[in-house]
């Protein structure tokens, strides 16, 4: 496969939405190395379907992003589940490592985290989806699902997560 130049276009596109392709990025990997990997995964998807992107441009840019994001992250989470991982730090050690800022709300956001991390890869997409104030409609038009599908889904995370942050770990 001969090499190609990233055009201008293409940069401008990952410099802008870097931050969003950065939390799909953390929803679904903890690990450091694991993220850098996943998110060079997402920019090589990304630059392979930009030309079909800039050949329709139906979809609004941040939804055929999100899509994109959305669909190699579950498939590269897919991918990890199936090979053995790793001896892995303990537990309590890696929450130490990864533990956000100290303040009032670090606990309860370690807490949330936690509970995230225990959710479904479609239910992880919801969740982000809804942290970054998507709407309903951005949101079925990245999943590719109704609107109402996306309240009916939507009510049972947000059910699930309250019943995750109020039983123990």
């Amino acid at each position: 496969m001969s090499a190609v130049a990233l055009t201008p276009d293409f940069l401008h596109l990952l410099q802008q939405y870097q931050p969003l392709l950065q939390r799909v990025v953390r929803m679904y990997c903890a690990d450091a190395d694991d993220q850098q990997d996943l998110y060079q995964d997402i920019v090589l998807q990304l630059w392979r379907a930009w030309p079909t992107y800039q050949a329709r441009a139906s979809a609004k840019l941040s939804t055929w992003l999100y899509r994109v994001a959305l669909n190699v992250a579950i498939s590269d989470l897919r991918q990890r589940t199936r090979k053995p991982l790793p001896e892995r730090f303990d537990a309590a050690l890696q929450d130490v490592a990864m533990a956000p800022e100290a303040g009032p709300d670090a606990d309860d956001l370690a807490q949330l985290y936690r509970a995230i991390e225990r959710l479904s890869d479609v239910e992880k997409a919801f969740v982000l989806l809804y942290l970054e104030e998507r709407t309903y409609e951005e949101m079925a038009d990245i999943l590719g699902i109704t609107q109402n599908n996306v309240r009916v889904k939507m009510h049972r995370v947000q059910d699930k997560l309250r019943h995750l942050l109020t039983q123990p770990a």
